[in-house]
């Protein structure tokens, strides 16, 4: 089985052209672009794949967010598919005060077209905090942010066609960015990937999913898929294979590839299904005031250590959980008991959705055998009355 970067040492020879077109893992490398480490080096206005990856060659691998990352960088910056094409406009913004988390760059593929890649979540508590705001707010600041950047990108480069994509987060903002520009932008994007990202409220596609741009976005997600089945899809979604489980899939350099495409399976497994069921019926079974007070109460406590990603958190457990607790501790009663309900709610719709399976299985095994049953019967007759034919002879 192999991954992207087994793409690339494939196919990183031949470059992107009517003979060998830009695909579905193309963009997927491209979508994963952004999570490397930018702010670790000086970006001039222009630079290459190739000049960015000699810059990040000495990074050790446990700085990138993902095991593969070093890997793919290194990858493709010896490859002649991408290491000549240009990037520019890298932006970043982390602000705690707003809770956003945003980051997009642009990678020139041709003198006609580019392409937008959108980060998704970072280590950041912030960043996971502007995720979950996204199940009470309609929208969020990396989203505005998101089409702002490619407004940007439309006005200064007027006579490029566009393609956006991202992974997790990424790929939400891609979408939004998308659906929300004007009328003239969308005319020029050619495709929106999202691998893995969340949905939306049925607001947003209401209101902005017109049919012309909506024909245009393509989602892929994991058969275990949790993080990219959150919210609504009204769009086309395709189920890839995984060499993870679980959540572990959300992690695209498990993603199976062969030639230029993504190997695909039929349909999301049980345990994907179940989750998106429970967090579906939960989500609308619960107000815009609980969710809020639920996720805010959450990263407060996050929030009284001190610390800027989970990772700080985990390495000091000692000196953190008490103060987790004590900021537990000053917590209203009212709002407890608002987290008490909404996480008992939550464990009893998932409860519910398996018995309902349980009993459907039953259901299911209980008719095959009265089927087979009934058919044996038959059978048995036909036996039978063969043989009293036969004596009467």
């Amino acid at each position: 089985m192999a991954n992207i970067n087994d793409y690339l040492k494939w196919r990183g020879d031949i470059k992107i052209s009517k003979e060998s077109p830009f695909n579905e893992i193309d963009s997927m490398i491209l979508a994963r672009f952004s999570y490397l480490l930018f702010d670790r080096i000086p970006m001039k206005r222009v630079e290459t794949i190739e000049s960015i990856s000699l810059k990040m060659k000495d990074f050790p691998n446990k700085d990138f967010l993902y095991n593969g990352d070093k890997e793919l960088i290194t990858n493709l910056g010896v490859s002649l598919r991408f290491k000549n094409l240009k990037v520019t406009d890298y932006k970043a913004r982390s602000d705690v005060s707003t809770e956003e988390q945003f980051g997009a760059i642009t990678i020139h593929l041709s003198s006609k077209e580019l392409y937008i890649s959108f980060l998704g979540t970072d280590k950041t508590i912030n960043g996971w905090k502007e995720d979950f705001n996204m199940g009470f707010m309609e929208n969020v600041p990396c989203q505005i942010t998101g089409r702002n950047y490619t407004r940007k990108i439309a006005t200064k480069y007027p006579h490029k066609k566009i393609r956006l994509g991202g992974h997790s987060k990424g790929g939400n903002v891609a979408i939004y960015a998308g659906l929300t520009s004007s009328r003239r932008i969308q005319r020029r994007i050619i495709k929106i990937y999202n691998y893995d990202g969340p949905g939306f409220g049925d607001n947003v596609f209401k209101t902005y999913g017109k049919k012309a741009i909506m024909s245009k976005i393509e989602t892929y997600v994991p058969q275990d898929s949790i993080v990219g089945r959150v919210l609504e899809h009204y769009e086309k979604v395709t189920v890839v294979l995984s060499l993870e489980k679980g959540l572990f899939e959300h992690d695209i350099f498990s993603w199976q590839v062969f030639k230029d495409y993504l190997i695909t399976v039929d349909k999301n497994t049980e345990l994907s299904e179940n989750i998106d069921k429970t967090i579906t019926e939960w989500f609308y079974s619960t107000t815009v005031d609980q969710r809020k007070i639920l996720v805010d109460i959450i990263f407060e406590l996050f929030y009284a250590t001190k610390a800027t990603t989970f990772e700080e958190i985990v390495q000091d457990l000692k000196g953190n959980v008490p103060k987790i607790l004590k900021k537990y501790g000053e917590i209203p009663k009212q709002d407890k008991k608002v987290i008490t309900e909404m996480i008992g709610k939550l464990i009893g719709t998932n409860i519910n959705i398996l018995k309902k399976e349980s009993l459907m299985k039953l259901n299911n095994i209980k008719n095959e055998y009265i089927t087979k049953s009934h058919f044996k019967v038959q059978e048995l007759d036909k036996k039978y009355l063969n043989k009293l034919r036969s004596s009467s002879r």
